[in-house]
């Protein structure tokens, strides 16, 4: 059987840049090893599986090893394909997640906006484990849904920071993210998860419903802007609305084809 994909670089303008994210539209949902198989071979941070039902589009993410509730990459790399090879009229896109319930996507130019629930924070006390996970040890750190933050006080600490990823892959969380104010933007961030089989991811969206409502915070403004600091690079204009999140960004094709699967 022959199985249509794409691969898309998602928050970037330029090709080999942003983070690279497989997507495949479904007729209908096989069986869940297939889905993880698929995306162990594609080994990519994620691989995002879609359906179309009526109007809605159900939407599934896989890393190579697990399938997470949430990702903001893969989210804007499946509407950047439907909105320009899947003959998709207008300009919003409805999806649903059985995770994370539900997500729309604007298309505005080149920009495409994505819709997501806001992520509440706790901060928690720094114990001995989280120091050993980098060789700089955090300011402060706050526990999300899924992921772990670490505040620094400057850029420079999050662009030359070496991870433990015996020690992060130790926590009890999807990863880590390390983040501090940016030099050319509001902030800047890294996110590493071996946990999940990704020691760094080059730009993560979901991550940015954690940094979104922290930075609001401390800036005290509702629209940032945001690099991620990966080799790749990620860049991505944020806004808090309310429990709500919109996390902005760009993407270019870089594959389109088909995968053969008996």
């Amino acid at each position: 059987m022959a199985q249509k994909i794409y691969q898309v670089d998602a928050f970037t303008n330029k090709l080999f840049s942003g983070n690279p994210a497989a997507v495949c539209p479904l007729d209908k949902w096989p069986d869940d090893e297939l889905l993880q198989k698929i995306a162990m071979e594609n080994n990519l941070a994620e691989t995002a599986f879609y359906v179309k039902k009526s109007d809605i589009y159900e939407i599934r993410w896989f890393t190579p090893t697990v399938e997470v509730d949430l990702c903001g990459h893969a989210t804007l790399a499946t509407a950047y394909v439907i909105f320009n090879h899947q003959n998709h009229f207008g300009k919003s896109i409805d999806f649903y997640s059985h995770r994370s319930g539900n997500l729309k996507v604007e298309k505005e130019g080149d920009l495409l906006h994505l819709n997501f629930p806001c992520d509440s924070l706790k901060e928690i006390k720094k114990t001995e484990a989280f120091n050993d996970c980098f060789n700089i040890a955090p300011q402060r750190v706050l526990k999300g849904k899924t992921d772990y933050i670490f505040v620094y006080e400057q850029e420079d600490q999050i662009l030359n920071m070496l991870p433990n990823l015996t020690k992060i892959a130790e926590l009890d969380a999807r990863g880590v993210i390390i983040t501090a104010p940016g030099n050319k933007s509001d902030f800047v961030s890294r996110f590493f998860a071996p946990q999940s089989g990704i020691n760094e991811d080059p730009v993560t969206g979901s991550a940015h419903t954690s940094l979104t409502p922290f930075w609001a915070e401390q800036i005290g403004r509702n629209k940032l802007s945001a690099i991620q600091l990966s080799e790749r690079r990620g860049y991505l204009r944020c806004e808090l609305l309310g429990e709500r999140v919109r996390i902005s960004g760009e993407a270019r094709l870089y594959l389109a084809g088909e995968i053969s699967i008996s």
